[in-house]
């Protein structure tokens, strides 16, 4: 099967290839997704893509029309894909519904203590010779209340996590994991939560629902100086609500590796450019804020599952064993 994969840096080409062995040919595009890049995709039978790839009406229309039968997906969520329209158009699609679970698990928690312990301004300082300690003062995470929301593979591992520490944990998620439960976490709403939490860590996809739901009203209800932490999807927080909770010391502490304005930033050097996001810009001036460019996903084990889930996709689409397709259905 010839796929047109987008969005491609080194890595996923290497990983894609190990993991391909010449079965289907790959045709590679640096550029994402786009209206004016969907005619990349003439001759394949399917499109590869990724987080920041734009799926909307028009492009899988083009997609379609060009005779696109497969989008596969290198990633977890789809909420970039107009899913009303794939399917009437009669588009397959993938995913890969898990990788390394552990991977962002642990990225957050890397967060939490780089926040904490204020290692990002640690490091900074001794570089320049300076051992003072003073605005570094951190806390003990031990006994502290820390909330996740969504205890999915990815929740659940992180809570597990953060229990090993000593943290108290409470969740929210519609489907509560009795694992979890029976390892003292507590299920609350989100309504209990806000108030009692100290860390709060979003690891549930994006929907219509909660869209926003780090908003301004969920900011009132919370400590001051609670400690928030986003390693789901960036649309969850509504980030200008946060920039305010910011200046107001609401928020004492804030972890990002996604945005909701990401697709122009993420995944690209623009070293060389001036930053034209003015809300990203105010942000990144918090010496309480540490943001990573979507980087939680990004180890080797990582990597390697994203590829070979992928491949499998695509050659159980041409096979016709829409059984064993990871699809989205």
């Amino acid at each position: 099967m010839k796929v047109a994969v987008f969005s491609t840096k080194p890595y996923d080409r290497d990983h894609l290839e190990q993991a391909n062995q010449g079965r289907h040919e790959f045709v590679y595009h640096e550029v994402a997704l786009k209206p004016n890049s969907a005619l990349l995709a003439q001759d394949c039978q399917a499109v590869c893509c990724f987080v920041n790839d734009q799926l909307d009406a028009p492009v899988l229309e083009q997609l379609a029309k060009q005779g696109v039968k497969l989008i596969a997906l290198r990633c977890a969520g789809f909420n970039q894909v107009d899913l009303d329209r794939a399917r009437a158009l009669g588009l397959t699609l993938a995913r890969v519904p898990e990788y390394s679970p552990h991977a962002i698990a642990e990225h957050t928690l890397g967060l939490i203590l780089m926040l904490n312990r204020q290692l990002h301004r640690a490091y900074h300082r001794v570089r320049e010779n300076d051992y003072s300690l003073n605005g570094l003062l951190g806390f003990d995470l031990a006994g502290k209340t820390l909330a996740v929301i969504g205890t999915g593979k990815i929740g659940r591992i992180f809570a597990d996590i953060m229990l090993g520490i000593g943290c108290r944990v409470v969740a929210y998620d519609p489907y509560p994991n009795q694992t979890l439960v029976d390892r003292g976490v507590e299920y609350l709403s989100l309504e209990q939560i806000w108030p009692q939490a100290d860390i709060i860590s979003l690891h549930c996809p994006l929907t219509p629902d909660n869209h926003h739901m780090i908003n301004k009203q969920a900011l009132a209800q919370m400590k001051t100086g609670v400690m928030l932490i986003n390693t789901g999807r960036g649309g969850l927080i509504d980030t200008r609500a946060v920039v305010v909770g910011l200046k107001s010391q609401k928020i004492g502490y804030l972890g990002l590796d996604v945005y909701e304005e990401e697709g122009d930033l993420f995944f690209e050097d623009h070293s060389n450019q001036l930053l034209q996001d003015d809300v990203f810009a105010r942000l990144i001036t918090f010496p309480n804020v540490v943001i990573t460019g979507h980087q939680a996903f990004f180890t080797r084990e990582a990597l390697s599952a994203i590829a070979e889930t992928t491949l499998a996709n695509i050659t159980h689409f041409e096979q016709g064993e829409m059984d064993r397709v990871c699809s989205i259905d």
